[in-house]
């Protein structure tokens, strides 16, 4: 993956790739070619990301009270590397539905996309987003990359009854604890703690118990810079390979992906998976029934005094693109729609959704991801080290992650594969 600066001279090199329509962002490229009166909006709802429904029913409703036509270009993770193909050909979709990871934390600085925070002003929708959301899409030149719009809780979950089963009577909230659960499991033949060590699912909780022993100032610098040699990010890899010879986590967890993960704990072969609330909401009631949510646990030491839990308002929002601005007026329509309470209540109602807006709304109908909602003081919160992590390591880190869920790599080997994620970065 190329660097930013070398990103810049990609997005600027204009119309050279128009020619190229085999590519797998030719459905965007054709975006331009629409009627200048449609509104084109890419995005990873409209099949079966959670929300759909929703959204789709929305873009009907808002097709209806305005009159204007809406286009919805539809992709899933290989979305960014399609926008950037459309953005090469000067035919870009206008309104982008994205999270701010990997190759979108360059966007607004190469002009890929535009700085909002003057629409979000003009059109007097600041007081709708949470503060802390704008903090976390405002960028070190004060741009607002984009309009807040998902955000997600990221709990761990606990099925009590296969913990019952197994003898355990309470949620373990340490370290020592979760290594007796995980031996009592094993000895039921359930998998304790499953995860997608192959995918990001496993990037991230492997980056919070690496944070066990760090602040959130020496975190953001950890992952910043690929130096995990400072004395907490190495008691961190310490407890993480513990945990992991101990048996703590499923079995070839190195080798698993987010949608295995979730089919373990959804039919009940593994007590545990940390899940964020889009997993939570997929959880079958008679198992949601008995599952509790919380932290991870501590080891001696730690920089928290609670069980942590991982927190992101960055989850997707709505970028405006060049062509987005030419039909501004089409855009702000758009985006006052979504944003109004009762849109928002859908998501939260309807799809189980978290947001980065304000609203009054509960999940009540998705009893997991509401109970992480009010988890609060209960458990304490580290990094996520999207927004920090540069865009040429991201993908090498997921390698890393796999080769250090692997049983039998030492603490020094995963130090080492985590910063060769960062050579070239």
């Amino acid at each position: 993956m190329p660097s930013t600066m070398s990103r810049r001279g990609f997005l600027a090199a204009g119309g050279a790739l128009a020619a190229t329509s085999a590519l797998s962002g030719c459905s965007a490229l054709a975006a331009a070619d629409d009627d200048p009166d449609t509104l084109v909006v890419h995005s990873q709802l409209g099949t079966t990301a959670p929300g759909s429904p929703t959204y789709l029913s929305a873009l009907d409703r808002f097709r209806e009270e305005t009159g204007l036509k809406v286009r919805n270009l539809v992709n899933g993770d290989d979305l960014a590397q399609v926008y950037e193909t459309s953005r090469l050909a000067r035919k870009e979709p206008d309104v982008v539905m994205v999270n701010l990871y990997d190759k979108t934390l360059a966007w607004t600085d190469v002009g890929a996309t535009v700085d909002v925070k003057g629409y979000l002003d003009d059109w007097r929708l600041r007081e709708r987003v949470l503060p802390v959301a704008l903090d976390a899409w405002t960028d070190g030149k004060g741009r607002l990359r984009a309009f807040p719009y998902f955000a997600t809780n990221w709990p761990v979950a606990y099925n009590r009854a296969l913990l019952d089963r197994a003898g355990v009577g309470e949620i373990p909230a340490t370290g020592d604890q979760l290594i007796a659960t995980a031996r009592k499991l094993r000895k039921k033949g359930l998998a304790p703690v499953t995860v997608g060590g192959n995918d990001w699912t496993g990037q991230k909780l492997l980056a919070q118990i690496i944070q066990t022993f760090l602040t959130e100032d020496e975190a953001r610098h950890v992952y910043a810079t690929g130096d995990f040699g400072g004395r907490g990010a190495r008691q961190g890899i310490d407890y993480f390979v513990e945990l992991r010879d101990a048996g703590v986590f499923a079995d070839k967890a190195q080798g698993l992906t987010s949608d295995s993960m979730t089919t373990q704990f959804n039919t009940q072969a593994a007590a545990m998976q940390s899940a964020m609330s889009s997993a939570l909401a997929k959880v079958p009631e008679p198992v949601a029934r008995h599952t509790d949510v919380g932290g991870w646990p501590l080891a001696p030491g730690a920089a928290h005094d609670r069980p942590t839990i991982l927190r992101t308002y960055t989850l997707i929002g709505f970028w405006v693109s060049p062509n987005g601005t030419k039909k501004i007026d089409a855009v702000e329509k758009f985006l006052r729609f979504m944003y109004r309470p009762d849109t928002v209540s859908r998501f939260i109602k309807e799809a189980g959704r978290d947001m980065a807006l304000r609203s009054d709304t509960v999940s009540s109908d998705f009893p997991l991801v509401a109970a992480a909602q009010r988890l609060g003081g209960e458990v304490g919160q580290v990094l996520l080290p999207d927004l920090f992590v540069p865009p040429a390591a991201t993908q090498p880190l997921i390698t890393a992650t796999s080769t250090s869920f692997t049983r039998g790599t030492s603490a020094a080997q995963v130090r080492s594969v985590l910063e060769a994620a960062y050579r070239g970065a």
